[in-house]
């Protein structure tokens, strides 16, 4: 009865007029977010973030967190009609998406994607319903040295799931810590690595570090690569097909997919560090290998669509089981969010729910009519976001350059924190072109001062000991499954570079 009371609390929470106006914005800039390729949520989330202010916690978040699942949607839209990913989540997409759009499938395959992307969603935000409150209670156990660990295993497991590229994603992560240590020690009250300036007393803001990472890096990146002069030959065959709607044969073969989709999109999502990317590529090979026809994958297949399509946005939903419950972010645009959350005084954990059931249930209902709002906007806006594909950079680059620089300033008002931010957009080009990782650099600057602060309260709970990690049950247990993860991470990437036996 309590999960029912406090979902009923939650819809009357994000039903209110107000939230349903942001909740509306939110998905509408969420699918804008996800068109233009080049751009990302956490790009849109870290922008954002300066204006969401002088709002009602609940309604800001709502708003932030409806970008995030939003964006889901709309980065299939150019895998689909132009065989360009609008997020990296969406690369799978483009397999079978474009091949559908070349046949003169296009509709089908976007009103099928929107449907495995409402399933998916949906699917998991119940999960959310059911597994958070238990997974809640579980961590109220929790104490600092438990705390410590889990911040330890999200950024591990971030970094190992970089892949070929883990060391550069482990410097990225190094990068981030040594950020989050500039400012006032708080038990000492000694000043570190201020060279003398009273703007970086109190630290390295995370403001202007994402805006500048996310939001200037992936346009620099994206203006360099050639997106602005790519084509846009992919609508043309959207435009000219003769039939809107999926058949029931579409339905019927990509039944299983939607199943296998959206539950391997949870589980994946929950994983600390794994993400949507990761659970759409492991989809789409499930999906390959289960196959009767494996060889109509990357010609056309609706399944080969659907799965991904289904797990990524499960994986989003996912991800917030975590940040809610245990206050670890999987990802750089759920780090946007823990940050959202510690800006407006509440903190992601087990106590949450508990202390703030109207704040935590509102956004777990407002998901529910998030999802909804966007699988009609999917299937009867299509046109109309079609047209955002024909944005020119030249007008595009501009507008975002002058909003980064705007949120940032209207922080704190302060000249430094902009420099910062034009001087981590600059970085954030360099890491994306020589294969660091933007992410895992934020991630680390957002979790170094909650890492440093368990281990201390540790330490002093353990007079200096090092045995308090492995001599409680559930820290140990962490450890293990730290390890393990790292350990599976290392071997599947030893296997990748192995050479094939005769």
């Amino acid at each position: 009865m309590d999960l029912f009371a406090n979902l009923l609390l939650g819809f009357s929470v994000a039903v209110s007029p107000l939230n349903l106006v942001y909740l509306f914005a939110g998905v509408m800039i969420g699918m804008v977010v996800g068109i233009i390729p080049g751009f990302g949520p956490s790009a849109a989330l870290a922008i954002l973030l300066p204006v969401t202010f002088g709002m009602n916690p609940a309604s800001a978040v709502i708003m932030l967190a409806a970008i995030y699942y939003g964006s889901q949607y709309g980065g299939t839209i150019t895998s689909i009609l132009l065989n360009t990913p609008g997020e990296s989540s969406s690369v799978a997409s483009t397999f079978d998406g474009y091949p559908l759009a070349q046949q003169g499938r296009a509709g089908p395959a976007l009103v099928m994607q929107a449907v495995a992307s409402f399933v998916g969603g949906t699917l998991g935000v119940v999960l959310i319903t059911l597994l958070a409150p238990p997974f809640a209670l579980l961590a109220r156990s929790f104490g600092p040295p438990e705390f410590f660990l889990l911040v330890v295993m999200g950024l591990s497991t971030l970094v190992v799931m970089i892949g070929g590229h883990w060391r550069l994603g482990l410097i990225s992560a190094l990068i981030g810590f040594a950020l989050g240590t500039v400012g006032v020690d708080l038990e000492t009250g000694n000043s570190r690595f201020t060279f003398g300036s009273a703007e970086l007393i109190g630290g390295i803001d995370f403001i202007p570090v994402a805006i500048g990472l996310f939001g200037l890096g992936e346009l620099y990146y994206a203006l360099y690569s050639g997106l602005h002069v790519s084509g846009s030959g992919g609508i043309v065959q959207y435009q000219k097909e003769r039939r809107f709607w999926p058949t029931r044969r579409d339905y019927a073969e990509s039944n299983g997919a939607l199943a296998r989709g959206s539950l391997l999109g949870f589980v994946v999502g929950v994983l600390p560090g794994a993400g949507a990317t990761v659970a759409s590529l492991m989809s789409y090979s499930i999906e390959k290998s289960v196959s009767r026809t494996p060889q109509k994958f990357g010609k056309g297949a609706m399944a080969g669509l659907v799965g991904p399509e289904s797990a990524n946005n499960a994986a989003s939903s996912g991800a917030m089981v975590p940040l809610l419950t245990l206050g670890i972010p999987g990802s750089a645009s759920t780090a946007v969010l823990l940050a959202a959350f510690v800006l407006w005084g509440l903190t992601p954990g087990p106590l949450l729910m508990a202390q703030k059931p109207e704040f935590a249930w509102g956004l777990i209902a407002s998901m529910y009519l998030g999802n909804m709002a966007l699988l009609a906007l999917n299937i009867f806006a299509i046109p109309l976001f079609v047209q955002m594909i024909k944005l020119p950079y030249r007008l595009l680059a501009p507008a975002v350059i002058l909003v980064c620089t705007i949120g940032t300033y209207s922080v704190n008002g302060s000249i430094v924190e902009t420099w910062l931010m034009f001087g981590a957009g600059l970085a954030g080009f360099f890491m994306k072109l020589h294969g660091f990782s933007p992410a895992a650099l934020v991630l680390a600057l957002v979790l170094g001062p909650l890492a440093e602060q368990s281990l201390r309260q540790s330490l002093t709970i353990s007079r200096g000991s090092l045995a308090i990690f492995v001599d409680r049950p559930v820290s140990l247990a962490i450890l293990c499954l730290t390890l393990a993860l790292v350990a599976a991470g290392i071997w599947a990437h030893l296997s990748r570079r192995a050479p094939p036996q005769d």
